[in-house]
């Protein structure tokens, strides 16, 4: 079938007269042929041969209809001049957000009726199994030694407050012991599953130690000092190399002062030969805290002073010493600094702080006046150190664990945990029992962040999903998850 009509609107189109002028059918207005906004094929072949006007009309076209798209020769210009881009977050301004610890929450409800820890309840069988409150002196001075880690979730109470679970309760027993006899130390390391209290229990000790009017020095966080994010140098006449961090030393001079109080009624023996190598002179009667204050304030000085704190601690007479680390593994192998000679990684053993820590843990550097030395692992932020693990597992009576001949262990590690002044203690921190969990769950319930009914059938399952009591994983079934 053929279209005529088709074909003679073909034609018409094609005609140079017709495409000269159009009559407007609503207004009589005529346009020019190079102001029509339709055109048809026949039109464009026609512009095309009429070679200039074809151009002209083409452009006239581009100018007067807009396009819905940049072309491809499209170039943007660059803005020049200053942009306005905000104002810049200063320095540390970034890292101090990220490390900001809250402890407490007033919108959160408050829990009526929580007693507080004390130093005579720590040891009491009836609490176990209660959730007891942190008193406000004892949160200032966790707080000056950082035991409060940024997972925690502090931020979702009215106040501090800490399960009193099995271990808590045989560890203050064992505090008691040494208070009696002071010829008696522990040295300790913490291992377990990850979220299962390991750094809480560093935090319950140091609760405990500050409520017996115990000096406490904590390392918050091993992984600190091996970075290379501080100045370091060689300690003089030391063979083999000893290397000192000037700025991380004067930081736990400032937290050992400011968490102690009771270093301000401790006066300097009179009667210290190293007072004389120090490189700056010393004012009568000082206080063991202004002591400690003088070398936080002036870093080059900080190292000695530090020497000279550590030996009027262990001076007969003191109160016992309770030190803690938490990232046991992070100064087990090599750090990030370079030893200028031969730029080979210098191992973790050869800085001053966490050989000071190492020496007391192996029972090299004993504690005359008794105390604790606390060590904890991390499952979660832990560096894989085969000697290590080989330690631990020996020591934990793993008797299936043996040497691998095909891997290369540190002897400077396993000698931490095996050099003849008796082994290191490992304690496994595992999940809390079913009346625990319970007395946790419904202390959430009563702050507000707990809305389900606290039954038996509601601890049972929480409690199996939380893979045995996991803490960590039962606080994130029951408290973060949300549904």
């Amino acid at each position: 079938m053929s279209f005529q009509t088709c074909w003679r609107c073909v034609s018409r189109a094609s005609d140079p007269a017709l495409l000269a002028y159009r009559p407007a059918q609503q207004s009589g207005i005529v346009f020019p042929a190079s102001k029509v906004l339709f055109s048809t094929s026949a039109s464009s072949l026609h512009d095309r041969g009429a070679g200039g006007a074809g151009r002209a009309r083409k452009s006239t076209v581009k100018d007067d209809v807009p396009t819905r798209g940049r072309s491809r020769n499209f170039i943007a210009k660059k803005k020049t001049g200053n942009l306005d881009r905000g104002k810049r977050p200063a320095v540390g301004e970034r890292k101090a957000l990220r490390k900001r610890i809250v402890v407490s929450n007033t919108n959160a409800l408050e829990v009526y009726g929580m007693q507080d820890i004390t130093a005579t309840s720590i040891v009491d069988e009836s609490l176990r199994g209660q959730v007891l409150g942190i008193p406000g002196p004892v949160v200032d001075q966790l707080r000056a030694v950082e035991a409060f880690k940024v997972p925690q979730s502090w931020a979702l109470f009215r106040r501090p407050a800490m399960l009193i679970r099995r271990e808590t309760v045989d560890f203050g027993k064992e505090m008691e012991q040494i208070e009696q006899d002071k010829n008696r130390s522990i040295r300790r390391v913490l291992v377990g599953d990850r979220g299962s209290g390991k750094s809480l229990m560093l935090l319950q000790a140091m609760t405990m130690a500050f409520l017996k009017k115990w000096v406490v020095i904590n390392i918050p966080n091993a992984q600190d000092i091996i970075l290379a994010q501080s100045e370091y140098g060689p300690l003089p006449s030391t063979n083999p190399p000893l290397y000192t961090q000037p700025t991380n030393t004067a930081a736990l001079l400032s937290a050992i002062s400011r968490a102690n109080p009771i270093l301000s009624d401790l006066p300097l023996s009179q009667n210290t030969s190293s007072q004389t190598t120090l490189p700056v002179p010393l004012p009568p009667n000082i206080s063991l805290s202004r002591l400690a204050l003088l070398g936080a304030s002036d870093p080059e000085n900080a190292y000695p002073i530090f020497q000279l704190l550590l030996s009027e601690l262990k001076t007969p007479g003191r109160p016992p010493l309770m030190l803690c680390l938490d990232g046991l593994a992070h100064i087990m192998g090599d750090t990030k600094y370079i030893a200028p000679p031969t730029y080979k990684p210098i191992h973790a053993h050869s800085f001053t702080i966490p050989k000071f820590f190492l020496d007391h843990l192996s029972g090299s550097s004993p504690l005359p006046n008794g105390g604790v030395v606390l060590a904890a692992t991390s499952n979660s932020n832990n560096p894989v150190v085969p000697s290590l693990n080989l330690a631990l597992a020996q020591l934990e009576g793993k008797e299936e664990v043996r040497r691998d001949p095909f891997r290369k262990y540190d002897e400077r590690v396993l000698g931490v945990f095996n050099n003849g002044r008796g082994p290191v203690e490992v304690q496994r921190i595992g999940g809390v029992g079913k009346e625990e969990a319970r007395a946790l769950m419904e202390y959430w319930a009563k702050s507000g962040v707990c809305r389900q009914r606290v039954d038996e059938g509601f601890v049972g399952e929480k409690w199996s999903l939380s893979g045995g009591g996991v803490v960590g994983e039962l606080e994130r079934a029951v408290v973060r998850m949300r549904f």
